[in-house]
């Protein structure tokens, strides 16, 4: 692995309160949102992050963060 990957750190930008996709994120933050069957939004993310071999990872929420558990 490259070093330049090492030295990466990403932060996922994660608390949106979605108020367009409201009565989905009724309980739960947009990223905390299902998609595409068992998957959050999130998890797209966070996949893409970990194919690319990017190790260094945070998430910065603010709404309803506990429903990212």
């Amino acid at each position: 692995m490259s070093t330049l990957l090492d030295d990466s750190l990403v932060i996922v930008l994660a608390g949106g309160a979605g108020e367009r996709l409201y009565p989905l994120t009724k309980e739960r933050a947009k990223p905390a949102v299902y998609f595409g069957g068992p998957y959050r939004i999130i998890d797209f993310v966070l996949s893409n992050c970990i194919n690319s071999g990017l190790r260094r990872i945070f998430i910065a929420t603010q709404y309803k963060s506990l429903s990212l558990n």
